[in-house]
């Protein structure tokens, strides 16, 4: 499996910006799907975005489109997620997830996740 670390979390005002990293180290990052999860206090986990090992398709929640990107850098292991114009109600704990596919999302290996607060 695949060891994942995420960070670039923080408090942030509405409207501003933040740039998520999740790290990963162990097997062959690049043979992985890779995606952004988020759960809010209450309330189970819920996919905000994706991007496939090859061609780097990228696929977002309604919720998110628009205002976040996905991307991924497989020199340095690393996936990132910009979030602009963020909202209240985008405050959650965020985790990064690398599963064999997109089909199979989620699945394999979490990392601790990083907290997103955003004030109003």
């Amino acid at each position: 499996q695949v060891q994942l670390v995420e960070s670039g979390g923080g408090l942030v005002q509405a409207g501003g910006s933040l740039r998520l990293s999740c790290a990963a180290s162990g097997r062959t990052f690049s043979s992985y799907a890779m995606g952004w999860f988020r759960q809010a206090p209450g309330k189970e986990r819920e996919f905000v975005a994706a991007i496939t090992w090859s061609s780097g398709r990228t696929y977002y929640a309604d919720s998110v489109k628009g205002r976040f990107t996905i991307s991924r850098d497989n020199a340095k292991n690393t996936v990132y997620l910009q979030m602009n114009s963020l909202k209240p109600e985008d405050t959650a704990v965020y985790y990064c997830n690398a599963a064999p596919s997109i089909a199979t999302m989620p699945s394999g290996s979490w990392g601790q996740g990083t907290q997103v607060t955003v004030s109003s």
